[in-house]
């Protein structure tokens, strides 16, 4: 039987959201009809890693609780989100000798350079860490690019070049057993950078190269995408907390006045203006530094055509895609959303990653238009919950 309702929960350092949503229902763009949100401020993670297992639990309970009240539905299972400073990227090149006497690439060659890849890691790389996926960037047979699988194809030389997205092992089992806790299993788990980009990136903008970058309130996670997949992904130990920490020692006034100031929901004379601007624009300069120098490292500075999409709590920040636009030479804009609740529209993207997991739970055999990624990816992580079931109960 198909699923009809799925949900999805992202567990931030901020606060846990959680999307339920009904695939027998659609949006006018085709995505599925959301039928419940719920939120709650976290408790006992930092960085985006947990740092006690029971009040996260506790965070996770109160936010599933509210969406349930609101679908009026009993969430049994959910779909969730991965972050923090725990998770990472790394690209390798690998290199087979085909099999056969005719030189025809068989299953068999696939099998055996999955697994040389994999011994390709670095050490560095992997060390206290589990795979979650593996993604197949290019093929090449003698030296020469390919398109799609190629099995049945001949040559003598078989290269691949694969991406590989890992989480710290604990980090995977601390978030695993808070979910349990709460009383939700497990179905799967994504990136959560991966997963906000099935609905605030359009194909043509996968397709054509582009950066999502994700500014919580203690990490920011940035996705690159070209020819509609994920091809790198990072994370940064820097937020918007931190912005509103530069606040509260720069003008002198208290944490949560600070807060109010960076989000303007305090205006006035009381704080000089200028100093607030220089402020914020000193840390947005350090956090975009820090996507330019990674773009430089896997060489795309400059040349993703459709730039930067900004979204998380941070994006509200004052013309912070004018900055973006500026420190990386590309193309700037705030991501948004469209989910429709009842009579009220959400177009926060800071509910992307919750809403994406829905995405990926409820298009199990094909995805809506809007993202012909999902299908792929789902081919390419199918192995995931062969290593993360050993922390279910």
């Amino acid at each position: 039987m198909a699923r009809t309702i799925v949900t999805g929960i992202d567990v931030g350092t901020y606060c846990i959201k959680v999307v339920i949503a009904d695939g027998k229902e659609k949006t006018e763009k085709g995505m599925p009809k959301i039928i419940g949100i719920g939120t709650a401020e976290s408790r006992g993670l930092r960085h985006g890693y947990v740092t006690n297992v029971r009040d996260v639990a506790d965070s996770i309970r109160h936010a599933v609780l509210s969406a349930e009240e609101k679908a009026g539905v009993k969430i049994k299972q959910a779909f969730i989100g991965v972050g923090g400073i725990g998770l990472a990227s790394t690209v390798v090149n690998s290199t087979l000798i085909t099999s056969r006497a005719d030189a025809e690439i068989t299953d068999l060659d696939m099998k055996k350079i999955d697994e040389q890849s994999e011994q390709d890691i670095p050490h560095t790389a992997k060390a206290n860490r589990r795979i979650i996926y593996d993604i197949p960037l290019q093929y090449k047979i003698d030296g020469v690019p390919t398109l799609g699988t190629p099995v049945g194809l001949t040559g003598n030389k078989l290269e691949r070049k694969t991406l590989f997205i890992t989480c710290l092992d604990h980090h995977v089992a601390d978030l695993i057993q808070a979910v349990n806790e709460a009383g939700i299993k497990v179905e799967d788990i994504m990136a959560a950078p991966v997963a906000a980009g099935f609905v605030t990136l359009t194909k043509s903008q996968k397709v054509a190269g582009c950066v999502l970058a994700n500014i919580g309130s203690e990490t920011v996670s940035i996705a690159v995408f070209e020819n509609n997949i994920p091809t790198s992904l990072e994370v940064f130990p820097i937020g918007s907390t931190d912005i509103t920490n530069d606040i509260a020692l720069g003008l002198k006034v208290p944490l949560e006045e600070a807060e109010q100031i960076k989000v303007g929901a305090i205006t006035g004379s009381s704080y000089p203006r200028k100093k607030l601007e220089e402020i914020i624009a000193a840390r947005l300069s350090d956090i975009f530094e820090l996507i330019e120098v990674h773009l430089k490292r896997i060489g795309r500075n400059g040349l993703l055509p459709a730039g930067i999409v900004i979204t998380g709590g941070g994006s509200g920040l004052n013309a912070i895609d004018t900055m973006g636009k500026v420190a990386l030479k590309l193309p700037a804009r705030i991501g948004t959303i469209g989910i429709t609740n009842g009579s009220s529209s959400f177009r926060d993207a800071t509910w992307a990653v919750a809403y994406g997991l829905c995405i990926w739970g409820l298009y199990t055999e094909e995805g809506p238009e809007i993202d012909t990624s999902v299908q792929f990816l789902k081919n390419a992580l199918r192995a995931t919950r062969r290593w993360f079931a050993k922390f279910l109960p």
